[in-house]
């Protein structure tokens, strides 16, 4: 790696100071589980890094809130995530996908924040946080601003976050009644997916009364499924419903090959998923 300047904040007002809209070669760094491979593989070479390690403590931390949700620091280990009862208890999908998400020693260090700034598409927490209707604050040199989830994600490693402007919150609303998330590798268990596929629904008896469906790794963007969402809508979950699901999903996503597989299999791994997801949700299969 070529040598670099790290800046160490000791706040939020201080670290965005630093960012500079003009400058490329500046970054902020969390985890650096990302950013340092990169690095040293010669594909980015910074100037200047300033580490969000030591601003306020409020960044790092995990709340609940009082509308039955979390609120979570942007600089929280995604370990936290795994391990503390609140989010177990609160959102349980959270906890589940991390158990699988990587491998601990990542875990350990990775950020949330920087887990979604990076915009990989094959990442599991996008897809998760999407079904769950969660929003981001993200602060910048004008202040704060809250979007949703969903609307980060521009492209392929592209999100919505201007230059200077650091994801500083991600607050996930009072969970439904019936949350999942599979994937799919194709290589070792924790290796990046072929597919990730969450879904978050409500019932009144045996009927969906809401529901939300997020797709990841198979498509450029982590995004929802809106099709699959009205095909859901008001049914009663039998078999012929939750097929109708998964052949909706199959013909929304917009799939591309890579080194995990073709369109094609993909496709076919989304018309399966969908289905095997929304029956784990509702305790249809374990």
């Amino acid at each position: 790696m070529t040598p670099f300047e790290l800046a160490q904040p000791a706040s939020l007002a201080e670290a965005i100071a630093l960012l500079d809209p003009n400058d490329t070669a500046i970054r902020p760094i969390a985890g650096g589980t990302a950013l340092m491979l990169m690095m040293k593989m010669g594909l980015y070479e910074p100037q200047k890094l300033i580490s969000l390690r030591g601003i306020e403590p409020r960044y790092s931390e995990v709340a609940a809130t009082a509308d039955g949700g979390l609120r979570i620091g942007a600089v929280t280990p995604l370990r936290q995530l795994e391990m503390l009862p609140v989010v177990a208890e609160r959102a349980p999908v959270i906890a589940h996908t991390m158990r699988r998400l990587s491998n601990v020693r990542v875990r350990n260090v990775a950020r949330l924040g920087g887990h979604l700034a990076h915009g990989d598409p094959h990442l599991d927490l996008p897809p998760v946080l999407i079904a769950l209707g969660a929003t981001l604050a993200i602060a910048g040199p004008n202040g704060e601003r809250t979007i949703a989830v969903e609307d980060l994600f521009q492209g392929y490693l592209e999100t919505a976050l201007a230059p200077d402007e650091l994801i500083v919150e991600v607050n996930v609303p009072a969970a439904a009644a019936h949350t999942a998330y599979l994937k799919h590798t194709t290589r070792s268990a924790d290796d990046w997916p072929a597919l990730g596929i969450a879904v978050a629904l409500d019932m009144q008896g045996d009927s969906v009364s809401g529901a939300r469906v997020a797709i990841g790794a198979a498509t450029d963007t982590p995004r929802r499924l809106t099709s699959v969402e009205a095909a859901l809508q008001g049914e009663a979950l039998s078999d012929a419903a939750i097929n109708r699901a998964g052949e909706a999903a199959a013909a929304e996503a917009e799939v591309h090959s890579d080194a995990r597989g073709s369109a094609a299999y993909k496709r076919e791994l989304i018309r399966v998923f969908t289905g095997r997801t929304i029956r784990q949700a509702t305790g249809r299969e374990a």
